[in-house]
């Protein structure tokens, strides 16, 4: 009822973000993991990574062919590579399951054990509780997060999924192992939701040299603003589209792996046309609610 659960919200809206502990069952996570590994397991290695570098055009028909794989990613499973995993005729030079940094941006679609967490009655139960009244599904990943140098800067999601207005982009984060400090657990500022959005992610005029460019600058944020948030395997991150977050590299052994996914609530809300993630006759954004 509204009663009991108006604290949390209004957390929520304060915050910019909420944390839901044990939301998903061990068994759930579970499913998730192994399903993946099905799906590493019978991955075909993308033509644009096999290419073999030889010439400047070459080099850029290689980008082209990256950033086209990845444009249109949003209706299907794609994999996307750590950095120097592969040799330059593309074959792998560590085992391919652990060369992978994240699949997506469709497995909400594609995949039924993914299709049924993400449409789970528990997920629907709580976008009625957040009063979302025509919320849909706009994109999905799995993030694997090894045991890496790199971070994940500072950022708002509603820089890559810009709505009119804005506020209409809600991420839902899922840790399918613990999250700690050490392995790179997520940070944010809280309150940091209120202030619009200072960068845009737009689609480059075609015939530019990248697929995608940054309209406005992203600020330096003060390190000392962030907390780190923690999470058991299981626990459920409520992400604002406009809250800022971040994290850090994981200096652990072990990976971290989460699956997480974006609702916009459609209501009087228009998508960018100039995302980089668009609906296809194939695959309109799908109702959250079933």
């Amino acid at each position: 009822s509204g009663a009991e659960q108006s604290p949390r919200l209004s957390q929520f809206h304060r915050d910019g973000f909420l944390v839901l502990e044990r939301f998903f069952s061990a068994e759930e996570c579970d499913s998730m993991r192994s399903q993946i590994q099905g799906i590493v397991a019978d991955m075909e290695v993308p033509p644009h990574c096999r290419t073999e570098f030889s010439t400047r055009e070459e080099e850029q028909l290689q980008a082209q062919g990256s950033s086209d794989y990845f444009l249109t990613s949003g209706d299907k499973i794609r994999f996307f590579f750590e950095k120097g995993v592969l040799d330059e005729k593309g074959n792998f030079l560590i085992p391919k399951e652990k060369s992978i940094s994240k699949i997506g941006h469709a497995l909400h679609a594609h995949d039924p054990v993914f299709k049924q967490i993400t449409h789970s009655s528990k997920v629907q139960e709580l976008g009625r509780k957040l009063g979302l009244e025509r919320p849909v599904v706009v994109q999905s990943m799995y993030i694997f997060k090894r045991p890496s140098l790199l971070a994940v800067t500072p950022h708002q999601d509603a820089t890559f999924l810009h709505t009119e207005p804005l506020g209409r982009i809600l991420g839902f984060w899922i840790a399918l192992e613990d999250a700690t400090q050490e392995n790179g657990c997520l940070w944010f500022i809280p309150g940091s939701h209120t202030n619009g959005i200072s960068r845009r992610m737009v689609r480059a005029a075609s015939g530019a040299s990248t697929c995608v460019e940054f309209v406005g600058s992203e600020p330096a944020y003060d390190d000392s603003q962030f907390i780190p948030l923690p999470i058991k395997k299981g626990g459920l991150i409520l992400i604002h589209g406009e809250v800022v977050h971040k994290s850090e590299l994981n200096s652990s052994e072990s990976s971290r792996h989460a699956f997480t996914f974006h609702v916009m609530e459609a209501k009087g809300t228009s998508w960018s046309k100039e995302n980089w993630l668009q609906p296809t006759p194939e695959l309109p954004f799908p109702l959250l609610y079933t």
